[in-house]
């Protein structure tokens, strides 16, 4: 299984420098775990750089995947991550995300580096 962040979405939609590194996991459909967390963040930045009709279509392609709503159990668990950690709440949702689902977690932000079953890929 896998969790994209929104960082490496980003860079496969923009089909940046890391976008190949980034390709064959997001295709993967059936090992896809999408954080709701990351279509908001995801659909805020396209919308904002290239308008809605982009933005729609940048949901379109995520939602192929396993979309994962924020419940509870998982709000708690990221917020114990976000101290334990320092994480952000956006980054803490996604890596509870992760570990719910005994995921990797691909993602080009380095507030993951060196964590434990996360591919880290830094930004060219």
């Amino acid at each position: 299984m896998n969790v994209v962040d929104s960082s490496a979405w980003l860079e496969y939609f923009a089909d940046g420098p890391n976008a190949s590194v980034f390709a064959p996991v997001v295709v993967d459909l059936t090992s896809l775990i999408v954080p709701v967390i990351t279509i908001y963040e995801v659909f805020k930045r396209v919308l904002k750089d290239r308008g809605e009709t982009d933005a729609i279509q940048v949901v379109a392609s995520m939602t192929q995947g396993k979309v994962v709503d924020v419940t509870l159990p998982l709000a708690l668990t990221a917020a114990r991550m976000s101290v334990e950690l320092r994480l952000p709440m956006a980054d803490s949702l996604i890596l509870a995300t992760a570990r719910a689902f005994d995921a990797m977690l691909w993602t080009q932000d380095a507030d993951f580096e060196g964590l434990p079953r996360v591919r880290y890929v830094p930004k060219s």
